[in-house]
């Protein structure tokens, strides 16, 4: 058996053991496989390298899409050194020594590419550390992660780097990688086709994760044996995702679910649900989206729906998988039989609109505060009626600028909590009719 593991009937200089997905490693940047946009003819990275210069970079995308081969190659394109870090594994002083070593290289002529993997953990004091050394040439940054880097990094360091979204590989990009690993092997993968789709989707967009599971298949057959997609998932032990989290499968599905939220069908809610929980969905992606449901299809119709909502991402967050989950079950069917309206939701639209148009107009000086004499001495505050002081705690006076004029943007419909608001707009625009008489 130990000879199986030490077996020497690999190229001279290759090391024992290395994973496929290694010995894969493109070695030039037009072998990366889905990223054209980036490595193709007319991709940024190819006019960038046409110019002569690199500028610091963030790389943002999934898990094996080739972050840091591309990284590599780079550095290898360009001449320049090149180091890599984990955030992960390094704080303070790796990066003082990784910047010291950096500057002597630079004082010797040559520059260095740091490239810094998952760099969204570094806290925002560490990530500030980059600023000097970016700003005066010590080193072209490449930062990658797997979080939108608006949120995770700091706005220093993004204005100073360009950042470059690398997508999930598609089953094209995924099929040419298997072919290459299947001429680098110099044999087929023992699998039917039905079990190769199989397989493609269950890479789920991630080159590396496709390679490996080849790996695994090559392993587990015997002689002549070719598996079925059944015997597949038996020897992987991984089911296939029942759609791309990134990809069309992902906003069909989540599209499913709104749309049937706002038909009021509970049970068409409740599969797309279950289907997008069962393929791997995070679920307090579902439960932000079922909050955003609340505030634009149901409203004030029922206004208990956000409270519900944000009820069940709590829940979940407290509870975890799987017993959280039926909190979010919960609150899609409360959603789906809530009376619906969009009221708010056209009214701030139209509210959004008439900002951006007469964004420069000032309130009317009587509901200015007047904190110095010289103001109240221009008006401000003058006039102003003190609601709770009028009868029925409504003094009916105008708070839109003199030059807008009075404008109508919610108008709620005669359904669920809304009959009652609605008797309220009425009553006071009423009330605001005679005093506007006397």
């Amino acid at each position: 058996m130990a000879d199986l593991f030490n077996r020497d009937d690999r190229p001279d200089g290759e090391p024992v053991g290395r994973p496929l997905a290694d010995r894969l490693r493109p070695q030039q940047l037009s072998d990366v496989v889905g990223q054209e946009h980036l490595t193709g003819e007319g991709g940024s990275l190819t006019r960038m390298l046409r110019s002569g210069t690199l500028g610091s970079m963030i790389f943002w995308g999934p898990p094996g899409t080739g972050k840091t081969t591309v990284a590599r190659l780079l550095a290898g394109e360009t001449g320049l050194a090149f180091e890599q870090i984990s955030a992960i594994f390094s704080g303070v002083a790796d990066l003082k020594k990784v910047f010291e070593a950096a500057r002597l290289r630079r004082s010797q002529g040559r520059q260095t590419l740091l490239f810094v993997d998952e760099i969204h953990r570094f806290n925002r004091a560490q990530q500030d550390s980059f600023l000097p050394v970016m700003e005066d040439g010590t080193v072209i940054l490449v930062g990658a992660t797997t979080e939108n880097p608006s949120f995770e990094l700091n706005a220093a360091l993004l204005s100073r780097a360009r950042v470059l979204t690398f997508h999930s590989l598609d089953a094209g990009a995924i099929s040419l990688l298997l072919d290459r690993a299947e001429e680098t092997e110099a044999r087929k993968l023992p699998l039917d086709e039905e079990a190769r789709a199989v397989l493609l989707r269950m890479a789920d967009g991630d080159g590396r994760a496709a390679l490996t599971l080849a790996e695994e298949i090559w392993r587990a057959a015997s002689g002549d044996e070719v598996f079925d997609a059944e015997g597949l998932q038996r020897i992987v032990q991984r089911r296939a995702p029942v759609y791309d989290k990134s990809q069309d499968g992902h906003y069909n599905l989540i599209s499913a679910l709104h749309k049937s939220v706002r038909g009021s069908d509970p049970d068409a809610a409740l599969y797309y649900l279950a289907r997008m929980l069962d393929a791997g969905e995070d679920p307090l992606y579902l439960g932000r989206r079922l909050v955003r449901m609340a505030s634009e299809d149901i409203g004030l119709a029922d206004p208990q729906a956000l409270a519900i909502t944000l009820a069940a991402k709590d829940a979940y967050d407290y509870l975890g998988s799987p017993e959280g989950e039926l909190a979010l079950a919960e609150a899609c069917v409360y959603l789906a039989t809530a009376p619906k309206s969009n009221g708010v939701y056209v009214a701030y639209k139209a509210a959004m609109r008439a900002a951006k148009e007469h964004g420069s107009l000032l309130p009317p000086k009587h509901i200015l505060n007047a904190p110095t004499k010289l103001m109240k001495s221009e008006g401000y505050g003058g006039g102003y009626e003190y609601d709770h002081d009028a009868p029925d705690a409504f003094s009916g006076q105008d708070y839109f600028p003199e030059a807008l004029g009075r404008q109508q943007f919610y108008d709620p419909p005669d359904r669920g909590f809304e009959r009652e608001i609605r008797k309220r707009l009425d009553y006071w625009d009423r009330l605001r009719r005679e005093r506007q008489e006397r």
